[in-house]
Parts: structure tokens; C-alpha cells; sequence
């Protein structure tokens, strides 16, 4: 069973590729960094020939980016999403399509945790893409699912302004750890937790099975404050310098993981402690 990766050489990427073909699953690569590019709607076809799905993960994935850059957030979020979507409508195998959203979706939801039900009111042009793509997915039907994600975190190979990585290596270092609204919370859940989770999708669609939009996420809310401090305290030094909240970012976000704990019999296991003293010893140990 061949299953087409898009975004393969990202931070979940790579650890599903990885899982993937553990399980004796075909694990077909397609990123921008090797010139496949998801905006090449034929050369986008001619890798999903043969699979029997893909799990479109290729994305302008930082908010920061997408305000920089709206227009080319929207070619590849959206632009790109249409393609995946076209390319699978017209395979005579019909694969799925496997969607991977945010929670940057509900913007700033009104109770916590939210749910998969909740409204969605995103605040930023990334988010405000996540929802048009999920509306494209949804045109395929039962060959169609999506996944909200939060704040996936665990390699020490990552961006290095993403926020658990960078508070890191910020203390590892002996140096400030820049908090950018210490009250704001979010649903920080692990990459190990999240491939696992993905990998039991890839299984149920496989098999033909229908899944409803899911929310992987570890239902704990951490402020960014006590998440620097983790931080400090798996380095031993360190120190925090409050700053303000960027004005187009959410300041809240808590998910619901029952849905996906009934669906696919999956919750998240890694503390968001644990994964920071492992992520800290992971990225100590490659400098």
C-alpha cells in the first residue's frame, strides 16, 4: 500500500514517513525542499498515481510567515490544497485525502476545550487558509477527512522560531527566554503522540472507513509562562523577559480529544513536561 506524503521533509513529515513504513506501509516523499511542489498541479498527479491515499501535510505552516506573506501563503494553502483535491477526484483509484488542519481555525473560541463543533472565526490569514482548505477537502466526500492539529512539538529539528524548540534553546543556552504574552494558553501535544494518531487514520481510511473531522490534541492548556519555565528548568538556567502578545496571534487554545479517543482509540501519552526534558536532551545531544 503506497500512501503519498506531501510536506514529507517537515517536522510531522518526516516522523510519519518514518512510522509509515514501520508498519509496512509505502511511504511516497513530496516536498518543496526535493522540487515537488504542490502548486505543480501535474507533477502533483503523476506522485499520486498508484497511492492509495495521501496525507497532505505540505503547508505555509507559521502565522508569522502567512502575514508576511499572504498571497504566497494562499497559492500553497488553499492553491495547493486544490490541487491535491483535483488530482485525487480524477485518479481512477480515488485515494483519500487526508487533511492536515489547525487549531488557528476558531481563532478565539468562547469556552474551553473547545470542540470539533465549535465555530469557526479565524483571526489570521493562515488560519482563514486551514478553513478554505478544509471546505475543499470536504468536496470529496467520504474520501475526504481532516484533522485539526496544535502546537506539535518534540524534534530538536524544527523551526527555530517555533515556540517549545526555541524556548529550549534559548535556556540551554544561559539566555532569555522572550515570552510573548506569559497568560496566553495553549494545546501543546507531542509529534510521537501526533504520528501515532495519524498513523491509525491512514489504517481506518485504507479500509474504506469514513472518519468525521478530529481534533489531535493532548486537551491540556499550558500558559506560555509555565512553558518557559519547563524550559529553564530542563536546561537549569535560563530567564524569562516578559513582551506583549503579537496582536494577530490567538490567546487561547484548549482542545476537546474525546472525539478522537472514541473514533480512532487514541489519546495523546507525553506530558508536555516529559516531552520537554526530552526535546532538551534530544537537542543537547546534536548541539
Amino acid at each position: 500500500m503506497r500512501i503519498l506524503v506531501t510536506g514529507s521533509a517537515g517536522l510531522i513529515g518526516r516522523s510519519l514517513t518514518r512510522a509509515l513504513a514501520s508498519y509496512g506501509i509505502d511511504p511516497r516523499g513530496y516536498d518543496k525542499v526535493d522540487g515537488d511542489d504542490v502548486r505543480d498541479s501535474a507533477r502533483l498527479a503523476r506522485a499520486m498515481k498508484g497511492c492509495v491515499g495521501v496525507v497532505h501535510l505540505a503547508a505555509v505552516s507559521r502565522p508569522g510567515w502567512a502575514e508576511q506573506d499572504p498571497e504566497g501563503c494562499w497559492a500553497t494553502n488553499v492553491g495547493g490544497t486544490d490541487n491535491v483535491v483535483q488530482a485525487a477526484a480524477t485518479q481512477r483509484a480515488r485515494p483519500f485525502v487526508l487533511f492536515a488542519s489547525s487549531r488557528e481555525v476558531y481563532g478565539e473560541a468562547k469556552a474551553l476545550p473547545v470542540r470539533e463543533d465549535a465555530a469557526l472565526w479565524p483571526l489570521n490569514v493562515y488560519g482563514r487558509s486551514k478553513v478554505a482548505g478544509e471546505e475543499l477537502v470536504r468536496g470529496l466526500g467520504p474520501r475526504g477527512a481532516i484533522v485539526r492539529l496544535s502546537n506539535v512539538y518534540g524534534d530538536p529539528v524544527d523551526h527555530l522560531d517555533r515556540v517549545v524548540p526555541a524556548f529550549v534553546r534559548a535556556a540551554q543556552a544561559g539566555g532569555e527566554l522572550r515570552v510573548e504574552g506569559s497568560e496566553r494558553i495553549f494545546d501543546f501535544t507531542n509529534i510521537s503522540d501526533v504520528t501515532r494518531a495519524l498513523v491509525c487514520a491512514v489504517q481506518r481510511l485504507a479500509g474504506d472507513a469514513e472518519l468525521p473531522t478530529l481534533h489531535l490534541v493532548s486537551g491540556r492548556a499550558t500558559s506560555l509562562g509555565a512553558l518557559a519555565s519547563m524550559a529553564i528548568d530542563a536546561a537549569g538556567r535560563g530567564r524569562k523577559v516578559e513582551a506583549p502578545g503579537r496582536s494577530w496571534d490567538v490567546r487561547r487554545f484548549c482542545g476537546d480529544g474525546g472525539r478522537a479517543a472514541d473514533v480512532l482509540g487514541w489519546t495523546a501519552n507525553v506530558p508536555i513536561e516529559e516531552g520537554v526534558r526530552e526535546l532538551a536532551a534530544a537537542i543537547g545531544a546534536v548541539g
